[in-house]
């Protein structure tokens, strides 16, 4: 090996993971142009590392708070009650945890440009990571529509259908969105960062506001207290009667907190883009979890303490599909004698929506640029700008996102409807599909005798936490619409929604064997699996970058060095 290969060389792997890897004399920073499955260097297929540490830190909280918190959880307390509100919420958050953590480790230890997909074809297997990337793609291609549509929805709260069409704020949001994702990953991830940290306070505010009728703050004076804990309850009849109808209510919240902490494994996209990736990527993960029991877990245990699981508002509310009036928090004003509160809610929703749509855009064109870097797409989608957009990726899941005009007419709209339902199941799917990744990443970490101790961040629930959380995680996937076999006299077999709520999981299958059936693809033997093709060109932007940020920060005077000592730990 040569003094100019020094930092360049990689570790052959006998799976032929390393037959992917070619060299050029092309030169990048102070490293080789190096052809790697999964890792891109080249500067027509590169991304560029512009997300800090506290755009990394928010995108992550940012992709868990959303309109599954502020109106999502009227409809658990509906069928539930506060008691199963705040046991699933509890659970299924350190269900989160458990794939947040697995996904921290190997992204610390290789931030690979394919995200999900580059680590199940390289520790697990490359049918996995082609079903595992596709249908993540799939599912982001139409939620980006779908919030989309619940922006225009919400407008409509001001503005009625009949004075101006929907379709014409659908075209003005996409338009913003797809200019923003354009322009670069350094004007994204600002922008995130302050919608994200809007989202922050406007979740504060709501707790202070929740805690406030709680303690008797509302204009009528009343403090419920734990009152609605013992009338109606703490636990609501779903379907039946008696312990089994609690126990529906209760596996019915389950289905509805693990749909609405979906998107925070988001950041693990990012990670192609992150400035210093094996620290910020960790601190994020960590702090994450911390926030996630702090914002849902204290959410819904104050929404249970000031709104009744009987309540007629509660009612009406759930007929609603967004907006306001739909959100239980509305329902407390109104029962505690508070007028202004929905319009403020209103408001707060549409920058929810916005923001989830333009980070929806946002991954579903990393996912696309991800699946051709790792070989499963056209290569046409790995290519970037000069600002490390890939914009034939981002160009056509733009194209895709005009599914949201469909919504323009009513006629369609349930037909959408159907549409997402199918796809949501994806979300599970992805969890899953992390948690057996890093399954088999732990086991060829151990049989190739790395330890604890060389790793950048080791999840702490280890090998048995990690099947614990994927026993409860295809749990739910395979329960996810268990009341269609419910049957009551007022309630027949719901086909349409037993189809479309569970052809996802054929759907996967199918891409996963189809793919192992056409590439006679085969799975990555522990003490094959590659774990160092690459890493030297990270070890080297990594020290470049530390090396940067230290020269900096020593010249740094004013607000940086404010900054740099009293604010950037919390990020």
């Amino acid at each position: 090996m040569s003094d100019d290969d020094g930092l360049y060389a990689y570790r052959p792997n006998p799976t032929g993971y390393g037959n992917d890897v070619e060299k050029s004399s092309a030169r990048i920073g102070n490293y080789e142009n190096v052809r790697i499955r999964g890792l891109e260097t080249s500067p027509e297929t590169s991304l560029h590392r512009g997300l800090k540490a506290r755009h990394i830190s928010m995108i992550a909280i940012g992709g868990a708070l959303g309109t599954g918190l502020i109106i999502g959880t009227g409809k658990a307390l509906a069928q539930a009650g506060p008691g199963s509100l705040l046991i699933s919420y509890c659970f299924v958050g350190i269900l989160v945890y458990g794939v947040m953590a697995s996904l921290g480790e190997m992204a610390a230890w290789l931030p690979m440009s394919a995200g999900f997909t580059g680590y199940a074809t390289r520790y697990c297997h490359p049918s996995l990571g082609f079903a595992l990337g596709w249908t993540y793609w799939f599912k982001y291609i139409i939620t980006t529509p779908n919030q989309l549509t619940a922006a225009a929805l919400v407008i409509q709260y001001w503005c009625p259908r009949d004075k101006v069409n929907p379709g014409v704020f659908i075209a003005i949001f996409l338009v913003t969105i797809l200019v923003v994702n354009y322009l670069g990953i350094e004007l994204f991830g600002e922008l995130e960062f302050w919608l994200s940290s809007f989202k922050v306070i406007i979740i504060v505010g709501i707790i202070i506001f929740s805690l406030c009728i709680a303690c008797g703050g509302g204009p009528n004076g009343d403090a419920p207290g734990f009152r609605y804990w013992h009338n109606p309850g703490a636990f609501a009849e779903l379907y039946q009667t008696g312990s089994l109808g609690k126990f529906l209510g209760f596996w019915s919240v389950m289905v509805n907190a693990t749909f609405a902490y979906l998107g925070t494994e988001l950041v693990g996209v990012t990670a192609g883009e992150a400035q210093n990736p094996r620290r910020s990527i960790p601190k994020a993960i960590k702090l994450t979890f911390f926030r996630i029991l702090f914002f849902y877990c204290l959410s819904v245990f104050l929404v249970g303490m000031i709104v009744p699981y009987n309540s007629k508002e509660l009612t009406f509310a759930n007929k609603q599909t967004t907006g306001a009036n739909a959100s239980p928090f509305v329902v407390a004003a109104t029962i505690a004698g508070v007028k202004v509160l929905p319009h403020i809610i209103n408001g707060c929703i549409l920058v929810f929506v916005f923001s989830a749509s333009n980070s929806d855009l946002y991954i579903a064109s990393r996912t696309l640029y991800g699946l051709a870097s790792d070989d499963a797409a056209p290569a046409i989608f790995k290519r970037t700008n000069s600002r490390g957009v890939p914009y034939p990726a981002l160009f056509l899941c733009a194209a895709i996102a005009c599914l949201a005009f469909m919504n323009a007419s009513t006629a369609s709209t349930v037909v959408f409807g159907y549409f997402v339902n199918l796809v949501t199941i994806f979300g599970i799917l992805t969890w899953i599909s992390i948690l057996v990744t890093y399954l088999f990443f732990l086991r060829a970490r151990r049989a190739q005798n790395i330890p604890d101790s060389a790793m950048p961040y080791v999840a702490p629930q280890g090998f048995w936490g990690t099947v614990a959380c994927l026993f409860f995680t295809i749990l739910i996937a395979l329960t996810k619409n268990f009341d269609v076999f419910v049957h009551t006299p007022a309630r027949k077999f719901d086909y349409k929604n037993f189809i479309t709520g569970y052809l996802g999981i054929p759907l996967y299958i199918i891409l996963l064997f189809g793919h192992m059936l056409v590439t006679k693809s085969k799975g990555v033997p522990a003490h094959e699996a590659d774990f160092y093709t690459g890493k030297e060109i990270i070890d080297a932007q990594e020290n470049e970058y530390l090396e940067e940020q230290e020269a900096k920060r020593a010249t740094r005077q004013g607000w940086n060095k404010f900054y740099d000592r009293y604010i950037s730990w919390l990020f």
